[in-house]
């Protein structure tokens, strides 16, 4: 069994109403100067914490400007506000895309490195500010890994600091703040979970102890996203979608994800598809890509999602990716790339972009070529 590495939040809580919990650990932190980041939709609620904190006696900042996933320049944005306020402390709240530019802007907040230097693995030197994280969605699992992902909007391709600098300190997940996600929003982050999640299992750097949360987070979303789709006040399939969410979390530091995430970029780089619903319209079609590669472990997947076991498992992981594309279809996801505006011209450009990905092309259990991205692209056009 292969050396492995969890890096994880020194202080994780989960459980509803636990936002009382988050705001007396800052209090407590008896750190001068709190910059909290959040979304515009959250200003009402970020000035409800602000005030207590403040009460409690720290001096707090709040920055509600994330509206959307980041581009750098947002990002630098976000960090010269942070700077101006000489925030000792960060405290993210809201999805992913909030949660990634805090994870970053405290990093960079008394860092003289530039963002371009630490897209990779292991570039970014340190973090001195206090970093702690609150997701308002089920699906990224950013409030507990070490990846930030940022949209180059330049090169027009999402880009990935992938650092132990940006595991956060501490991090509150309460699943009553999920449900004022609309339908829409609940599927694409809830879909995205389960993505990280197979594609952990699936991975070629899998392991026995990554299997345990992947496998329980595929099983989880099988049970709990469609109900949490359908039924948005429904909180047992909220507290279920958010510990899916957190287990796929897990999973990205010490194994990560693969080709469907690698396929997604382009997708919401070139053509603004939203990163979630960019995974659910690929997730079917490299699933069964790649299942000659592993079929025990493809079946094993099928089986977490309910399918009972086939003649064998190459059948019965074919089962599981038309479950996939049956539970894509319930959540009210459409799955042709042509509802999203993009043309099959565009196949070959995104094909190209998507074999830059290396970082996670390198994880796919198949080797997977040019020609084999157009193949699964095409695929998506309906």
């Amino acid at each position: 069994m292969k050396t492995i590495t969890f890096l994880q939040p020194g202080c994780l809580t989960f459980g509803v109403d636990c936002l009382a919990e988050c705001i007396r650990y800052v209090a407590g932190l008896h750190l001068p100067r709190v910059h909290i980041i959040s979304s515009p939709s959250f200003r009402a609620m970020m000035a409800e914490i602000s005030e207590k904190l403040t009460s409690a006696g720290c001096l707090v900042s709040v920055d509600t400007t994330i509206a959307s996933e980041p581009i750098i320049g947002v990002f630098a944005a976000a960090t010269a506000k942070a700077r101006e306020t000489r925030a000792t402390c960060v405290l993210g709240i809201g999805g992913g895309s909030v949660l990634d530019v805090a994870k970053l802007v405290a990093a960079f907040v008394d860092s003289d490195q530039k963002i371009m230097e630490t897209f990779g693995i292991g570039l970014l030197q340190s973090r001195k500010c206090h970093l702690v994280c609150m997701p308002s969605t089920a699906g990224t699992g950013s409030e507990v890994s070490p990846n930030a992902i940022l949209l180059d909007e330049h090169a027009k391709i999402k880009k990935g600091v992938v650092s132990p600098y940006l595991v956060p300190d501490a991090t509150f997940i309460d699943p009553l703040l999920t449900q004022t996600m609309p339908p829409t929003v609940t599927a694409s982050t809830g879909l995205d979970a389960l993505t990280h999640c197979i594609e952990a299992y699936t991975n070629k750097f899998a392991h026995p102890m990554v299997d345990a949360y992947a496998l329980q987070g595929i099983t989880l979303c099988s049970q709990f996203l469609v109900r949490a789709v359908r039924q948005p006040d429904d909180l047992e399939a909220r507290e279920g979608m958010s510990l899916a969410s957190l287990y796929g979390g897990l999973c990205l530091g010490p194994v990560n994800t693969a080709a469907v995430h690698a396929l997604a970029y382009p997708l919401g780089g070139e053509f603004h598809v939203p990163h979630g619903l960019s995974n659910a319209l690929l997730l079917s079609h490299v699933f069964r890509f790649n299942a000659q590669a592993s079929p025990d472990r493809h079946a094993a997947v099928a089986v977490a999602l309910g399918i009972p076991m086939q003649g064998g498992n190459l059948e019965t992981a074919y089962a599981g990716a038309d479950r996939l594309n049956q539970l894509v279809r319930e959540c009210g996801v459409h799955t042709d790339l042509a509802r999203y505006g993009l043309d099959p011209s565009s196949i070959s450009g995104m094909a190209k972009s998507a074999m830059t990905v290396t970082r996670l092309l390198k994880n796919n259990p198949r080797d997977i070529s040019e020609a084999d991205c157009e193949r699964i692209y095409a695929q998506c056009f309906q």
